[in-house]
C-alpha cells in the first residue's frame, strides 16, 4: 500500500466524526468541533496515584526509516524514541522556554567568545556509568563530525569543536570563532542530546527516563523504566510501547477498542469520535507552523511585490477556521511565536485583494499562474493549500496544485521547489534563523539573501545584553514582515490535538507543539 493510499481522506473523517457525535447526542460536527470542544475532559475525582503498567502509544509518521539516533532523529515517532531514551544540556519547559536539564552551569565569556558548560553531578547513563565531561565532548564532537556530520551540526558552526577542553570531570570548554550568544536557545532545539563515550547506535544508551528493549523500524519500539533516573520519583510507568500507526482512522479505532492508550496528531474531525469512546482529547497550539514557501531568487516571487501580494491573498481567520476549526493561532509571517523576543506589535496582516491586484499589477503580473507543491506532510496541509488556491483566484491568481508525497516534497527537490509548502516544529528565533533565512542555512528553502539582514544577524549573536538582542530581532522581524529578507507565508501556528484514553493520567500540554507534552511519558501513569 502506498503512502498516500495510507493517508486520512476528509470524507472518512467527517463521515467518522458524524457517527461520533451521533453516538454522543451532540448538536453535530460544527459544534463538536468547536474551541469549546477541543478542551481536555475534567473529572471530578483525583486518581490515586498508580506505578507500573505498560503504556501503549499510537504515533503517526513513522517508516522503514525510523531511527534511534538523538543526533539525527526527523520524524515525530522518531523524536518520542529519542524524548524517552535522553537528556539534553538544555531542554525546553512546558512554556517553551529554555531552562537546563543535565547542564548545571552555562556561562559565556564577557566578549561571547568562549563557554563553559558543567553538567550535573551523580547522574547514572542506563549502564550504569557516571555522566561525566567526557560524554558532553564526545557527544559535540559525534554531532560536527566533519565525514559524518549530524542535523544539529550546522547550528555550531560558531563553536571550535575542534579545541574544546576538559576543565574538571563535569565541566568543559568551548572557544568560539566569532562570538556567539544564544547557545542555551540553541541546545534546547531537539538534536543535541548527550550520549556516553563510544555510544553504540545498536544498543542505544542514555540517561532518560526509559531503557532500551526492542525496536523495529517502521513496527515498534520497547522501553523500560530506568529505576536510576535523575529527576526523583519518575517515570511511574513500568514499561513504554511505541507503535508507528501511520493512518488516522487506525489511531483512533485502536484508542477507542483499548488497543492503545495514546494517540497523536489529529484533525479537529477527529474530536467527536474520540469523545464518543470515552476518551479525551487535548488541543495545543504551540510555535510550530506550515509555511507556504516562495523561492525569492525566481520569478515571480523575485519581485518583493508578489510575496507582499501573496501575503494579503491570505485570510488566515478562514483559513483556522476551515482547516482546524479555529484550533490554533493565526500567523504574522515570522516565526518564533513562543520565544519572548518574537515581535507581537508587528500589525497584523489581514487580507486585502484589491491591495494584492495593485501590486500585482505593478510588478506586471496581473494574471499570473504558479504551481503550488503540497502533500501531506502533516493535519491540515492539504486543505489549506486548498483554501489558498481559492483565495487566490479572487485575485486573479491561477494556482495549480502540484501533489506528492511526503518523501518526495522533503526529497532531493526539497530547496528547489519554486512554490511550496513545509513543516515545521517550533524553534526559539535566532535558532530558526540560523536555520533557515540565512544564505548558508541548511534549511533555506526560500534562498534569502539579504546582506543588511545578516549583518543585523551578526550584532545581534555578538550581544550578550538580551534587551538590545530583542531590539535587533525586532529589525530582522520587520525585514521579515516587509518580505525583504523572507519568502514565507505564515498563515497560522497549527494546533496539535492529541488523545488518551480514561485510565490515562499525567497528560499535559507543551508549547512547543511536539505532542503528549513533547512526548513526557515519564509523567503518564496509568489508573
Amino acid at each position: 500500500m502506498t503512502e498516500r493510499e495510507f493517508e486520512l481522506s476528509r470524507r472518512d473523517l467527517l463521515g467518522y466524526a458524524a457517527r461520533g457525535a451521533a453516538l454522543l447526542g451532540t448538536g453535530g460536527l460544527l459544534a463538536a468541533c468547536s474551541s469549546s470542544a477541543a478542551s481536555p475532559s475534567t473529572t471530578t475525582t483525583t486518581p490515586i496515584l498508580k506505578l507500573g503498567g505498560t503504556l501503549r502509544a499510537g504515533l503517526s509518521g513513522g517508516s522503514g526509516k525510523d531511527t534511534l539516533d538523538p543526533h539525527n532523529w526527523v520524524s515525530l515517532v522518531d523524536g518520542a524514541r529519542v524524548y524517552s531514551l535522553f537528556n539534553p544540556l538544555v531542554d525546553f519547559d512546558l512554556d517553551a522556554h529554555p531552562v537546563l536539564s543535565l547542564a548545571e552551569e552555562l556561562t559565556p565569556s564577557k566578549d561571547a567568545m568562549r563557554w563553559t558548560i558543567r553538567v550535573q553531578s551523580d547522574i547514572e547513563f542506563h549502564n550504569g556509568k557516571t555522566l561525566s565531561a567526557d560524554d558532553v565532548l564526545y557527544s559535540f564532537q559525534r554531532i560536527v563530525n566533519p565525514k559524518r556530520p549530524a542535523l544539529g551540526a550546522s547550528s555550531l558552526v560558531a563553536l571550535d569543536i575542534a579545541n574544546a577542553r576538559k576543565i574538571d570531570k563535569l565541566t568543559i570548554e568551548i572557544p568560539c570563532l566569532t562570538p556567539f550568544s544564544p547557545l542555551k536557545d540553541i541546545l534546547c532545539a531537539y538534536h543535541f542530546f548527550v550520549v556516553p563515550v563510544g555510544f553504540d547506535l545498536n544498543k542505544p544508551v542514555g540517561t532518560g527516563p526509559f531503557k532500551f528493549k526492542s525496536f523495529v523500524a517502521g513496527r515498534q519500539s520497547t522501553f523500560v523504566k530506568n529505576k536510576n533516573y535523575w529527576e526523583t520519583g519518575l517515570p511511574y510507568l513500568g514499561q513504554l510501547v511505541i507503535n508507528d500507526v501511520l493512518g488516522e482512522v487506525s489511531r483512533v479505532n485502536a484508542l477507542g477498542s483499548g488497543t492503545l492508550d495514546v494517540i497523536d496528531q489529529l484533525s479537529a474531525y477527529s474530536i467527536p469520535a474520540v469523545r464518543a469512546g470515552g476518551n479525551n482529547v487535548i488541543v495545543t497550539w504551540g510555535g510550530g507552523y506550515t509555511p507556504f514557501t516562495m523561492r525569492v531568487d525566481q520569478p515571480p516571487f523575485d519581485d518583493v511585490r508578489v510575496r507582499q501580494a501573496f501575503r494579503l491573498i491570505c485570510d488566515r481567520q478562514y483559513m483556522l477556521d476551515t482547516v482546524f476549526s479555529g484550533n490554533g493561532r493565526i500567523g504574522n509571517d515570522v516565526f518564533g511565536l513562543r520565544d519572548i523576543m518574537y515581535d507581537s506589535a508587528l500589525p497584523q496582516r489581514v487580507q486585502d485583494i484589491d491591495q494584492a491586484k495593485s501590486l500585482l499589477a505593478r510588478a506586471g503580473h496581473p494574471k499570473l499562474t504558479v504551481e503550488l507543491v503540497t502533500g501531506e506532510i502533516g493535519p491540515g496541509s492539504m486543505q489549506a493549500a486548498q483554501v489558498f488556491k481559492q483565495q487566490a483566484a479572487l485575485a486573479g491568481v491561477t494556482v495549480k496544485l502540484r501533489e506528492v508525497t511526503r518523501s518526495e516534497l522533503f526529497g532531493p527537490n526539497y530547496l528547489s521547489w519554486t512554490f511550496a509548502q513545509d513543516r515545521w516544529k517550533y524553534y526559539p528565533y535566532f535558532s530558526n534563523v540560523l536555520q533557515s533565512t540565512l544564505p548558508r542555512s541548511p534549511l533555506n528553502e526560500c534562498h534569502t539573501n539579504n546582506a543588511a539582514y545578516v549583518s543585523l544577524y551578526k550584532k545581534a549573536v555578538a550581544t550578550l545584553d538580551g534587551h538590545r538582542r530583542s531590539e535587533i530581532a525586532h529589525e530582522m522581524q520587520q525585514m521579515e514582515y516587509s518580505g525583504a529578507a523572507s519568502g514565507y507565508v505564515i498563515p497560522y501556528f497549527n494546533p496539535d490535538i492529541d488523545a488518551y484514553g480514561s485510565r490515562v493520567n499525567g497528560v499535559v500540554s507543551s508549547k512547543t507543539g511536539l505532542p503528549l507534552g513533547a512526548f513526557s511519558f515519564k509523567n503518564m501513569w496509568l489508573s
